[in-house]
């Protein structure tokens, strides 16, 4: 490096995208040391001091001085201000290096022979050490963090040469506000270097969405899965402490509670070294569940129903919380008290060298494994759509690792290390924790990469502040905070230094992304080999506008390579938003029958095509799985269940390939409004169907209900997989019976053109007057359609009070083959009270 002595040092230049020293820094030819003790002010060092550190405008770009402004905020808000002790640094390199070092410890108390051979030595040893690359930036037109996060539609489908991307984009002035009020003509894309059409704009803006208590899942609905906000709490256990955990989960809890908007999804997890990512609670809208995931985070396992649901849309735990998995102290080695009586004291101090780098070494490998696997939870989350931010609470590690160690004159290290500079036992000084270690920097280089082209943010919680009462804050403090600063902007997140405050710090977060402008475009000749696609984005915002998007896409990539928790995250994603997926085609039946007490038993009927199962599956074993999820109007998860499937296929697989599986689970749910999210998906291949149909569990003692039609089908037209039954469920009566004969009701019932089909009609409340039923077809539009009529035959007995059943046939005569939906209408003589149910049905030629 070289120190700018006077204004004849050359100016700073750019060159390459990089800061240019090279004629400062050129080395001057000295003959002997006696040459340097004549010549002590001829040094190789520039600073930039703090009060110079916006350059010339000739000299030094506008990414340079945007680059330098965020740096000298960040030190401003720690407390350093302009013209101090304090200044800027710059070293030749060839690529872009983050300024975190701060000018050297004054030498003022050596001599000044020692100040000029120690300045050279210095000068030589920061030249030849690597430096860390920043966090890129993008262009001007692209002035701000952008995101990246896998293709959106037609995911994993290697069929398809076309793919529709969707960029969510967030706007914001210098004051981190959102701005409002732009339009397509004033976004422009570039999917590589071709600029692309913008086929479908939308708007989402959440200030303008204020849903009602108990609405808010119909709101959430109408928000697209790739403009929602998704937060992850992400809790540090190898490098915090057990009372910063606790607080953390304080902090976190209170914000759940009381910022999050009701659109908002979230998940909670933990992150260490030792047991890597582990999934608490994935991406939901259940408040609830969230509160109970953040207070038994450290649960060893998920009890109850938790460890029965693969997609982790529950938790409940049972037990006490188990023990933090460490603090993240590197361990010490204590040398016996007769050895050291015994060993020389220059031995002594070696010995504790050596230690002391060798402990260092462990660290940087634990901080190695930590990065890598933090950068594996970027991986992971490509499979969710939308934004993606991770709050992430942790103490951080020890800075001085990544960076180097910063110079204080009262660091007893420096000065250690400059004696034995001068006494030339160069062996005892180590460079890495002098100057940091290039290989962990490019590991976090890698690491913020994924993140970013994940579309997932990084804003990381500093929890030492919690611990810390008074306002003194020590140079390892400063430096630690720098490395998770340096993570944190790289990402286009923020560093929060005080977790207590946590809800009011992330105001800005929640503000900055309140409007989101989600872009459409359509890729032509997409290779389905899972490669990363780059696109930028710009936008007609007046000057000062910061564009936040998603760096690229990512090509589909075959199921078969995904990871166990890819493939969990992507059947969550497409449970919690409700999103229709037609690779499998899906039928759902519901009905909800008086089971005694509060609860109604709701019957689950999944019907899933077996071509479509069938598609590019090879192998004599098909592999099944069914999830069904419920959910209220408030977005509350209320029951579910799951189950895989594993079928053998015979020789020519016809009898599936014809017809499909039938799938029979049910769920007990209280009386009110809900959601069914029913997913199907072949384990092997990946091809999904996923449906959401709509339920309403009326007060059934007194009122007059009426279930959906059951239409009868002929044994053998489907492959019938029951759900397994618990000890507590041998005593349920199967409800689908008509004069003592069980059946299994048809989802979507098949009738051939001018036939009939028989069918039962289960109704509440009748009374002893003889009901009346009436029936109207509608068409897929919803018109009504001449044809088609329903017949009543008689009413049978059975047993049960309140409960009737009622055998009739429907008669299919002038309808056209097509898709079509049944209403039936019953009125009640004696109170005239109506209530009607419908099912959609499918006319055959």
């Amino acid at each position: 490096m070289c120190r700018e002595r006077s204004s004849s040092t050359p100016p700073i230049r750019r060159r390459g995208g990089m800061l240019d020293c090279s004629n400062a820094a050129r080395r001057p030819r000295v003959a002997s040391r006696g040459d340097v003790r004549r010549r002590p002010r001829r040094r190789r060092r520039t600073t930039v001091p703090d009060d110079r550190i916006e350059a010339p405008k000739s000299h030094v770009s506008e990414q340079a001085r945007a680059d330098f402004a965020i740096l000298r905020d960040h030190r401003e808000q720690q407390g350093v201000r302009p013209g101090g002790a304090e200044s800027w640094t710059c070293r030749p390199s060839h690529r872009r290096q983050p300024m975190f070092r701060r000018a050297r410890h004054s030498r003022a108390a050596l001599p000044s022979t020692i100040a000029a051979v120690l300045a050279l030595v210095l000068v030589g040893a920061a030249l030849a050490s690597p430096a860390p690359q920043p966090p890129g930036r993008d262009d001007v037109e692209n002035d701000g963090p952008s995101r990246t996060s896998p293709e959106d539609l037609e995911r994993f489908s290697d069929r398809a040469s076309v793919l529709e991307v969707q960029v969510p984009v967030n706007v914001t002035d210098r004051k981190g506000a959102s701005i409002r009020g732009l339009t397509a003509e004033d976004f422009e894309i570039f999917d590589g270097n071709e600029q692309r059409e913008i086929t479908r704009f939308e708007v989402v803006d959440l200030r303008e969405i204020d849903p009602e208590p108990g609405l808010e899942d119909r709101a959430r609905e109408a928000i697209p899965p790739s403009a929602r906000r998704h937060f992850l709490f992400l809790f540090d256990l190898s490098f915090s402490s057990p009372t910063s955990v606790l607080r953390a989960r304080e902090a976190a809890q209170s914000f759940v509670a009381g910022s999050m908007h009701p659109t908002d999804l979230a998940a909670v997890a933990t992150h260490s070294v030792e047991f890597g990512f582990k999934l608490v609670l994935t991406f939901t809208p259940d408040r609830s569940q969230l509160a109970r995931a953040i207070e038994n985070l450290e649960s060893p396992e998920m009890l109850n129903r938790a460890g029965l649901d693969p997609l982790q849309f529950f938790v409940e735990t049972e037990g006490a919380l188990a023990s933090n998995s460490g603090s993240g102290e590197a361990p010490s080695v204590e040398l016996g008290a007769d050895f050291r009586a015994q060993a020389a004291q220059a031995y002594v101090e070696i010995l504790e060298k050596t230690m002391q780098r060798t402990g260092k070494s462990f660290e940087r490998a634990r901080i190695a494994s930590w990065t890598q696997s933090l950068g594996e939870i970027g991986d992971i989350l490509d499979s969710i759509r939308g934004r993606k931010h991770l709050v992430y609470f942790t103490e951080g590690f020890d800075g001085r690792l990544l960076l180097g160690r910063q110079p204080d004159s009262q660091d007893p290290e420096s000065e250690s290390d400059t004696l034995n500079i001068l006494l030339g036992n160069i062996f005892l000084v180590d460079n890495d924790d002098r100057f940091g270690n290039t290989q962990l920097q490019s590991d976090v280089n890698l690491m913020i990469e994924r993140f970013k082209r994940s579309d997932a943010v990084l804003q990381i919680v500093d929890t030492s502040g919690l611990t810390t009462e008074t306002g003194f804050e020590s140079n390892v403090q400063r430096v630690s905070r720098d490395a998770l600063f340096w993570i944190a902007d790289g990402t286009g997140g923020q560093l929060f230094k005080d977790a207590n405050n946590f809800e009011a710090q992330l105001r800005d977060v929640l503000e900055s992304s309140s409007v989101t402008y989600l872009l459409t475009f359509r890729a032509d000749d997409v290779v389905a080999d899972g490669s990363f696609h780059p696109i930028r984005v710009r936008a007609k915002a007046g000057r000062g506008a910061r564009l936040s998007h998603r760096s690229g896409y990512y090509a589909p990539q075959p199921y078969e390579q995904l990871s166990p928790i890819e493939r969990q995250l992507l059947a969550s994603d497409l449970i919690a938003n409700a999103v229709v997926e037609d690779d499998v085609s899906l039928d759902v039946l519901t009905a909800a029958f008086r089971s005694g007490g509060e609860m109604a038993y709701v019957p689950v009927i999944i019907e899933a095509s077996g071509a479509d199962l069938m598609q590019g599956h090879e192998g004599r074993l098909l592999g099944v799985e069914f999830y069904a999820y419920v959910t209220d109007t408030s977005g509350r998860m209320r029951d579910f269940f799951t189950q895989l499937v594993t079928l053998t296929l015979e020789e020519g697989s016809d009898g599936i390939r014809d017809s499909g599986v039938k799938y029979y689970g049910h769920v007990e749910l209280p009386p009110g409004e809900y959601s069914v999210r029913v997913l199907a998906r072949n384990a092997t291949t990946g091809r999904t169907g996923v449906r959401s149909q709509s339920l309403l569990i009326p007060e059934l003692d007194d009122e007059l209900a009426l279930l959906p039609p059951f239409f009868l089908e002929a044994p053998g037209s489907w492959l019938l997989v029951r759900e397994s039954t618990t000890a507590d469920q041998e005593t349920l009566v199967y409800p689908f019976t008509v004069e003592g004969q069980p059946f299994v009701p048809a989802a979507r019932p098949q009738v051939a053109v001018d036939s009939e089909a028989s069918l039962c009609l289960v109704a509440y409340n009748l009374g002893d007057q003889e009901p009346r039923f009436d029936s109207v077809v509608r068409s897929a539009d919803g018109s009504v359609v001449s044809g088609g009529r329903l017949v009543v035959l008689d009413r049978t007995v059975t047993g049960i009070t309140g409960l009737d059943k009622v055998k009739a046939k429907f008669i299919g005569d002038g309808l056209a083959a097509g898709d079509y939906t049944l209403v039936v209408t019953l009125t009640d003589p004696a109170s005239n009270s109506q209530t009607t149910s419908e099912i959609d049905l499918r006319v055959n030629s």
